[in-house]
């Protein structure tokens, strides 16, 4: 179970599909990226709707978004950090996107995975998607960090604590800048999200990634 400010992330149907349909069109970017070289990768993956981590790799970004899913999905309780909170915020943008652009990929991508679904209607989907996110108590703050990037320390520091932004409370942030490479169990994590062929094909596309420099979005 994760939950944000002491709110639990319900596990329905439309949690499910922010968390897919983010993860399904990052891969197929990232396959794209590949054949079509860097003008392919403009804003590249879901975390490129946070600032602050529009420069994280593509492939790190999956795994983080199998981390914040396994937490979703067990039995303990999570208490979500700011990269879960980013990583809710962006997929449930990515999915609302898809939706309100292409609507026929959304419902493709969301009747063929592992939750037997019907989507009939898609009218609200795109406003229904981001209520996953909205509906939670949390104070936006990973969005504020990239504000402060380019302050003097002292500077930053002053601004921080008149948003109440802690500095403890920001270096999982800092931490996820320093990543490159899938941490093991990537595959497992993935279970209930994606169907056991989807999960092979990420695995192979995320090791293939592993093994090569992708671009970074333009404006990381």
């Amino acid at each position: 179970m994760l939950t944000i400010t002491n709110a639990l992330l319900p596990n329905n149907t439309l949690s499910y599909l922010t968390f897919r349909i983010a993860c399904l069109d990052t891969l197929e970017r990232i396959v794209l990226a590949r054949q079509f070289g860097p003008e392919a990768a403009e804003g590249f993956g879901y975390l490129s709707e946070v600032p602050f981590l529009r420069a994280v790799p593509p492939q790190v970004q999956l795994d983080l978004l199998s981390e914040t899913w396994q937490k979703h999905l067990h039995r303990e309780r999570f208490d979500g950090d700011l990269v879960d909170e980013s990583v809710l915020f962006a997929v449930c943008e990515t999915a609302a996107r898809i939706a309100e652009q292409e609507p026929q990929q959304l419902k493709a991508w969301g009747t063929s995975g592992p939750r037997r679904i019907s989507l009939t209607s898609q009218g609200a989907f795109p406003a229904n998607l981001r209520q996953v996110h909205l509906t939670l108590p949390n104070e936006g703050d990973f969005l504020l960090i990239s504000q402060f990037e380019d302050l003097p320390p002292f500077e930053a520091l002053s601004l921080k604590a008149q948003f109440g932004l802690e500095p403890s409370k920001c270096e999982a942030m800092f931490d996820v800048l320093g990543r490159w490479h899938v941490s093991p169990g990537f595959a497992g994590r993935l279970t209930g999200l994606l169907t056991d062929r989807e999960i092979a094909q990420a695995v192979a596309v995320v090791r293939s990634t592993d093994s090569i420099e992708l671009p970074s979005h333009p404006e990381a």
